[in-house]
């Protein structure tokens, strides 16, 4: 025979099940019910957001002006950007390092701020589901640049981080999606962070919280204070950024960088061992057709073409420059010691003063791939070193670092100083 229960006595759970009074719908107050979701949280997580992406989104356009989309449509993976290049210059070749700073701190800084940005949408999550979507036409306004804020977010730090770890899914290019993706996020951030900042500077004066649709009215018990759980977002973002900055170093730091790319295969030791993103096979360059018999660097401008083998190229007058190498994944290596002709020395070759030489567009023997080829702008040609390498680190290139020769131009993004280099050809681009 079955134990009946205690007459008027029901299980806690039936009762939860059958209570009109307990929300079970994300929509209801009551459903979210962490205690620590509050005005003062969500304000210290904010104005971190606030400056971090800010300086994301500068950086980030620095990172794209490097590229001189403005120069040639070899360079422009941006069509139809109109009004949004305002801000585009000449990039400079001075200091050496600024692609390599500006780009590290980006990527770094990008990843870093996961945590809060997670940790950002959590304390908020309640409003994403409230009803009605929309009290009044501010309040409409106030939810649609919400969505555009959240999804642009999402959209731009999955993108982000999987362009660095080289597995892009997206389809089309990372560049464009990334570039409107970036003006879209941070134009609802403006418009977000201009609504908000006077109710968050008041929440931070302000210990008392003041009561709001982030309160739950039926609180769970604690079990870490908010300062905690700011620890506990801070403490991640710290492991993050231990796990990413060893990337912007040689030597056993960069062993450290166990979230970011370490390039395309082991470059061994040696003059030639230090960091490589494509190698050799993985663009299709085969011996034969890099090696000293069949090889040919054409050059072309006003006067003509000229045809030089790397014997006949070593012969010119050689210069070196230390001069890193930076890619748009975060990753860099120190300053390493370049020797061969300088760019606008060739250009004299076919017609152009030294002192002034033009636009440069530059071929490489891979066939397939972006960046295959890349324009350069007349005054990182002009810039004395900004060379046509033949040696690294006083030995002749290796095959996955460009030989028989490639460009390097100072505080230039990696994929445009050209490994493998077949033709240039200098003038107005």
């Amino acid at each position: 025979m079955g134990c009946a229960p205690f007459p008027g006595v029901i299980p806690a759970y039936r009762q939860d099940m059958r209570d009109p009074d307990v929300p079970r719908l994300p929509s209801s107050p009551g459903f979210w019910r962490s205690p620590l979701r509050g005005p003062w949280l969500t304000s210290v997580l904010g104005l971190v957001l606030l400056a971090g992406i800010t300086v994301l989104f500068v950086t980030g356009l620095i990172s794209y002006a490097a590229y001189n989309p403005g120069l040639s449509p070899v360079n422009d993976k941006t069509p139809d950007k109109g009004i949004l290049g305002f801000y585009l210059f000449a990039w400079p070749t001075r200091p050496h390092w600024l692609y390599r700073l500006n780009q590290g701190v980006h990527v770094t800084l990008g990843i870093t701020l996961i945590p809060v940005l997670l940790a950002k949408l959590w304390s908020v999550v309640p409003r994403l589901f409230a009803l009605p979507p929309a009290r009044s036409f501010a309040h409409a306004l106030e939810r649609i640049s919400l969505v555009l804020l959240v999804g642009g977010g999402l959209f731009e730090f999955v993108t982000g981080v999987l362009n660095v770890q080289l597995d892009y899914v997206f389809p089309g290019s990372f560049y464009p999606l990334h570039f409107y993706g970036a003006w879209v996020f941070f134009a609802a951030f403006v418009a977000h962070a201009l609504l908000k900042m006077p109710t968050a500077l008041r929440n931070l004066r302000h210990l008392r919280e003041e009561r709001n649709d982030l309160v739950s009215p039926r609180p769970a018990e604690p079990t870490v204070s908010r300062r905690g759980a700011l620890w506990f977002v801070g403490g991640g973002s710290l492991l993050l950024f231990v796990t990413t900055v060893g990337q912007n170093f040689d030597g056993p730091l960069r062993r450290t960088a166990l979230l970011a790319p370490h390039g395309g295969g082991d470059p061994g030791s040696g003059p030639n061992g230090f960091q490589i993103n494509k190698t050799a096979a993985y663009a299709g360059i085969s011996a034969a057709e890099s090696g000293e018999e069949a090889w040919r660097l054409v050059i072309t401008g006003r006067t003509g073409t000229v045809r030089l083998s790397r014997a006949q190229l070593a012969e010119l007058p050689l210069h070196s420059s230390a001069l890193p190498i930076a890619c748009v994944e975060g990753w860099s290596t120190s300053d390493q010691w370049w020797r061969g002709v300088r760019l606008r020395d060739l250009a004299a070759l076919v017609g152009y003063d030294v002192g002034d030489p033009p636009d440069l567009f530059v071929e490489s023997l891979q066939r397939h791939g972006a960046f295959r080829s890349a324009a350069l702008r007349a005054n990182q040609v002009a810039d004395p070193r900004s060379l046509l390498a033949l040696y690294v680190n006083g030995e002749e290139l290796s095959p996955d670092h460009g030989h028989p020769a490639r460009i390097i131009v100072p505080a230039a993004p990696g994929v445009l100083n050209t490994k493998w280099v077949a033709r240039m050809t200098f003038g107005d681009l």
